[in-house]
């Protein structure tokens, strides 16, 4: 589904990775910060693609936002596992959204 999101401007952070093998509880990790993400002040919305290469994109009113997300501590647990178990690699861009329309 595509995110419904304000008039701009608002920030995407942009997250890219690629995966190990096998699940080792990523499938409710990934669950559980989808939910946690949701109830984080500033969140608008998140849209998500997996193949060979995932990709997940969450919109945030602001930098803060961004911030506070970051540091929330099951999300920093999350990281931390995502680093060493879930993850061959991952890259985070962070964009503000300055324009957008839809059809």
């Amino acid at each position: 589904m595509i995110a419904s999101t304000p008039q701009p401007p608002y920030y995407a952070v942009i997250f890219t990775s690629i995966r190990t093998e096998g699940d080792n509880g990523y499938s409710e990790t990934a669950e559980r910060m989808l939910e946690l993400a949701k109830q984080q002040p500033g969140f608008l919305g998140v849209e998500s693609a997996r193949n060979d290469i995932g990709i997940t994109v969450s919109y945030w009113k602001d930098i803060e936002s961004i911030n506070a997300w970051k540091e929330n501590a099951e999300h920093r647990i999350a990281i931390e596992k995502g680093k060493t178990e879930w993850y061959k690699s991952y890259k985070v861009r962070i964009a503000k959204i300055e324009r957008d329309y839809a059809f």
